[in-house]
């Protein structure tokens, strides 16, 4: 993801190895969102951490909306367990046919 000049420039891959998507800012690990596949092959998005020096530099929402087009270009939908992600689709709803179902923690 690239912002505006002078704006933070957050780049998002999937560590599978790992399950979950990594944010960096530069050579720095910025935030991760973890997750897991359940047995229906939705996958649960768990939790977002992002480092305090990068908190309202778009991280977390680099890191859902990279989850959210990972999973529309995989064919898979995803069960939002993370309370971030939940709130970021609720601003996001053109992703809610992404949502299986809402989770029931």
């Amino acid at each position: 993801m690239s912002e505006q000049a002078g704006q933070t420039h957050v780049v998002v891959g999937d560590d599978t190895d790992r399950g979950r998507y990594e944010a960096h800012i530069g050579d720095h690990l910025a935030g991760v969102l973890s997750y897991v596949d359940d047995a229906d092959g939705n996958r649960v998005l768990q939790h977002t951490v992002v480092g305090d020096e990068y908190g309202g530099h778009g991280v977390g929402s680099a890191l859902a909306g990279f989850a959210m087009q990972d999973a529309a270009d995989a064919g898979r939908r995803i069960v939002p367990q993370c309370t971030f992600v939940q709130s970021w689709l609720g601003k996001h709803s053109e992703h809610a046919e992404l949502v299986a179902h809402p989770y029931e923690g």
